[in-house]
């Protein structure tokens, strides 16, 4: 009898662990601070694990969509949407998503990544010396739509940047900490679904690879947690952890793009 080829579970798993670590990190900082997962899947993918450029942005796209949507329901749950917001945000985040990838196509938006990434570096800094120098006063902030629009063409565009541009935007603008995170989290699954509709059609399946569906796992298991820390920690230290970490990824970035 010819022999019954068996799967390896174990050996999958163990394939998959460090993507299922690294998707559970990215997503737990992403859920908690309204920023970085594609920043941080995207660095260590690429710099730690040796993934090809292109094929670590296309897994991380892939990726948002699902724990977007998780990390959304999370922070609905957790009340920690402003719906009206919300509203402003979503729709002029999708079509400044669907413009940036139509636009990828025939411009390399790595050109201004570097000046995306100083102007990000001088909003975590500014977001540091609000965090250090007294008392938060919540504030409602006056420019969305236009921000929506810029902050989806820059993510599809760029490979990046709804969450830094969008988030520290509002809370230089004198937005609560916990509901512009809860509500810019919430608004992502709509504008990365956007992108990666039209990311798949041009790329197909490949996208979606054993790395990918560690990185899914782990993100989805993460999902709630980012959720609670976002409600539950101060409105100073939020601000304090989402300028710290604004700064030093995006000065990473500059330094990463300069070294080329």
């Amino acid at each position: 009898m010819p022999e019954v080829s068996t799967i390896d579970f174990p050996a999958i798993f163990a394939a998959m662990l460090p993507f299922i670590l690294i998707g559970f990190a990215a997503q737990v900082v992403d859920g908690a601070l309204g920023m970085a997962f594609g920043v941080i899947n995207n660095t260590l993918l690429v710099v730690l694990l040796g993934m090809p450029p292109a094929l670590a942005s296309a897994s991380v796209h892939a990726v948002e969509t699902f724990t977007t949507a998780a990390s959304g329901v999370s922070h609905i749950v957790h009340r920690n949407v402003d719906w009206r917001l919300f509203r402003r945000l979503v729709i002029p985040g999708m079509i400044g998503g669907a413009l940036g990838a139509y636009v990828l196509s025939n411009i390399d938006g790595a050109v201004a990544r570097p000046f995306v990434m100083a102007y990000l570096s001088l909003m975590g800094l500014y977001l540091l010396y609000r965090a250090y120098r007294g008392p938060v006063t919540p504030r409602q902030p006056k420019i969305i739509e236009p921000l929506g629009l810029v902050g989806g063409f820059l993510d599809a565009a760029g490979g990046g940047g709804w969450g830094p541009v969008v988030t520290s935007n509002l809370l230089v603008q004198g937005a609560a900490p916990r509901t512009t995170i809860g509500t810019v989290n919430t608004s992502e699954f709509f504008l990365t679904a956007t992108i990666s509709a039209t990311f798949i059609a041009t790329l197909g399946l490949k996208a979606f690879t054993l790395q990918t569906l560690g990185i899914l796992i782990g993100g989805l298991i993460a999902a709630p947690i980012g959720a609670v820390v976002a409600k539950r920690v101060p409105a100073r230290k939020l601000m304090a952890m989402v300028g710290t970490l604004l700064t030093v990824t995006s000065a990473y970035s500059i330094w990463s793009a300069l070294a080329q």
